[in-house]
Order: C-alpha cells, then sequence, then structure tokens
C-alpha cells in the first residue's frame, strides 16, 4: 500500500511542479493557489508513504520520478527541448530509481 501512496505522490509530484509554471504564466492569485494546494497534498502523501518504506528509498523514488515526469511533461506541455545527453542523464535517473525500488526491503 506504501508504494501504491507513493506513485499517488509522485503524480501530484509532477502535477505540482508543472502547476508553478502554469501559474507563473496564468499571473492571478487564484493560480497562484493551485500549487500551495498541490504541495500540502503532495507533502502529506509522501509523509504517508514513509510509514511504510525507508525514509531514503520513498524520497529517492519521489524525487528521481518527479524530474523525470516534470521533464517530459515540460517537452509536451510547455515545448522545452532536451538534448541527447539530458536524455542519457533522464535515463540513469530512470535506472537509479528501478534500482531503488527492485533492491528496497519494504
Amino acid at each position: 500500500m506504501a508504494w501504491l501512496i507513493l506513485g499517488i505522490a509522485v503524480i501530484t509530484e509532477i502535477v505540482w511542479a508543472l502547476s508553478l509554471k502554469w501559474a507563473a504564466m496564468q499571473g492571478t492569485l487564484l493560480a497562484s493557489a493551485v500549487p500551495v494546494t498541490l504541495s500540502f497534498v503532495n507533502m502529506g502523501l509522501l509523509a504517508l508513504a514513509m510509514r511504510g518504506l525507508p525514509a531514503g528509498t520513498a524520497y529517492a523514488v519521489w524525487t528521481g520520478l518527479g524530474a523525470v515526469g516534470v521533464t517530459v511533461f515540460g517537452v509536451v506541455l510547455f515545448g522545452e527541448k532536451l538534448n541527447p545527453t539530458q536524455m542519457a542523464f533522464i535515463a540513469l535517473i530512470i535506472v537509479g530509481v528501478a534500482g531503488t525500488k527492485f533492491f528496497a526491503t519494504a
């Protein structure tokens, strides 16, 4: 169950980070409330996942997959560019997260 909660936290992390850029583009107070609200949900989910997972494992997966997701959706939604070297290092993040999950004890 902790891994499922962590997965939801990762999705929330991605949406939160993308909402920061969206709020900056909108420039309204209401738009600014979205990332603030998502940050509370995000931290709550991460804390809940850490009840059943080691903190280092949960945090590594959360930040790693969050970074990859924000990068991918930044390209798709905002037309951001990636070069081949960046893509290779993003692939290394994915390998690291998979290794962290594969060798986790929880």
